[in-house]
């Protein structure tokens, strides 16, 4: 499969890498629904991560999103960088699910952020941009110099994806003639439903564990993505 995996990546044109949690372990950052992730560690987390959460309990809501979603020294690993990489020779697009901005931070260009971004933060009450260092530098609830509540550009439970990015993500995808799936139980609606959109010829995905939609790739790989990259690009 790694063979078949480095032909279909040579000879595509438009490629899409769909990453998920998994894509972001190597670089320290625990992924969700994994024995050692952070929804097995915490039973609440998916109630403390929604909206009305956020709009209830604003300071419990900080201080479980400060402990367990905020990483600022995670670095980009060999995946990351994999992909940043082949932007040099190919029309490149990330559509992901992770909140961690590593993808950009490896050099990434074109990159649709499903679930938004915590380096992305804004005022509720006048819009005023701040940043995760400006977060990182508070404590308890975050509040802008308005007086307003400021709120991660990230989307909680209960919220819907940017209409947008749905869109340019979907594009993307059908517009492609090799999609890859990395690190996604691809459980998490409506992003999961998105490579229903993909109509090209290369069908793959790295992933630790089986998915719903192994049936319909052409490529399954239940490895670490990092190690799969480095495979790969031997003899390169």
């Amino acid at each position: 499969m790694i063979n078949k995996l480095k032909a279909a990546i040579k000879g595509a044109k438009k490629i899409v890498f769909f990453t998920g949690a998994g894509m972001s372990t190597d670089s320290g950052i625990p992924d969700f629904r994994s024995a050692t992730g952070l929804y097995n560690n915490n039973l609440h987390a998916e109630e403390i991560l929604s909206h009305t959460y956020y709009m209830t309990h604003p300071k419990e809501f900080y201080e479980f999103y400060r402990e367990k979603m905020l990483f600022p020294d995670a670095l980009p690993n060999y995946g990351h960088e994999y992909i940043a990489s082949l932007q040099d020779e190919k029309d490149v697009t990330v559509v992901t699910q992770n909140i961690d901005g590593l993808h950009q931070k490896a050099g990434s260009k074109k990159v649709y952020e499903l679930h938004g971004s915590v380096n992305r933060n804004y005022c509720m009450k006048c819009h005023k941009f701040y940043s995760l260092e400006d977060i990182l530098k508070t404590d308890g609830i975050p509040y802008c110099e308005c007086g307003g509540i400021i709120k991660p550009d990230v989307v909680l439970y209960e919220e819907g994806l940017d209409e947008m990015t749905i869109h340019k993500a979907t594009i993307s995808i059908y517009d492609a003639d090799t999609l890859v799936i990395l690190g996604t139980s691809l459980n998490v609606y409506p992003a999961a439903s998105f490579i229903n959109y993909f109509n090209g010829k290369h069908l793959a995905i790295i992933n630790k564990s089986s998915t719903p939609k192994d049936n319909m790739c052409d490529i399954i790989i239940h490895s670490s993505i990092s190690d799969t990259f480095r495979q790969i690009s031997k003899g390169d």
